[in-house]
């Protein structure tokens, strides 16, 4: 097995406006912690991944910085502030190296899944993306050392991610695939297994009375 050579940019946004489609998602359960948890699982992954060199957190919320220098990232504050794609730029500019790029939403994430991602990217040159499950997002944006990481994350970010020279990546990879921004997707990740952060929430819903 090679050496772990890549650094992965995670852009954590501040938790009380972070994943606003989920608010409510676990009653009982602030929103701010399940935003967090969701990170947290995702960092936990990026940790254990054998293709991974070093994770880089960027984010301006202290308790988000807190949480993941203490799981072993690296915390850049988000100086550009001014979305996800200038914090992922602002993040792989530090990087001297292969630089990916992973959304903060993935708490089923299975460090085999990432691996297998990151190390597909050797078949050709280049940028290479991974779609999500419903195939119009994007989770991975991976580039080379040497090749800006370009990211266009947001709505169609797939589409304009192939449209910028970007390859997509065909594996199945579901634990990667799958983000998590509304309660149907959280239902989803929870029967691939959430991490253990999201899972300790989810199991403190209260219970529902019997009918």
């Amino acid at each position: 097995m090679s050496e772990p050579s890549w650094t992965v940019v995670v852009p954590v946004k501040r938790l009380d406006v972070a994943k606003s489609r989920l608010r409510g998602a676990l009653p009982g359960v602030p929103h701010e912690s399940l935003a967090l948890a969701l990170a947290l699982d995702t960092v936990r992954a990026v940790l254990a991944c054998d293709a991974v060199a070093a994770l880089l957190v960027v984010t301006d919320d202290a308790r988000a910085a807190t949480a993941v220098r203490a799981a072993g990232a690296r915390v850049l504050p988000d100086a550009p502030d001014a979305g996800l794609n200038a914090a992922l730029r602002h993040g792989a500019a530090a990087v001297d190296g292969p630089v990916a790029g992973l959304t903060a939403d993935l708490p089923a994430l299975l460090p085999g899944d990432l691996d297998a991602a990151l190390r597909a990217t050797a078949d050709a040159p280049g940028r290479h993306f991974v779609a999500d499950a419903p195939g119009d997002g994007t989770v991975l944006l991976a580039a080379p050392a040497g090749v800006p990481l370009d990211p266009r994350f947001g709505a169609g970010s797939a589409a304009a991610h192939a449209a910028s020279g970007a390859l997509p990546l065909a594996g199945g990879w579901p634990s990667l695939r799958r983000d998590v921004d509304t309660p149907a997707d959280l239902a989803e990740a929870a029967r691939l297994g959430l991490g253990p952060h999201t899972a300790a929430l989810a199991a403190r819903r209260p219970a529902v009375a019997p009918g």
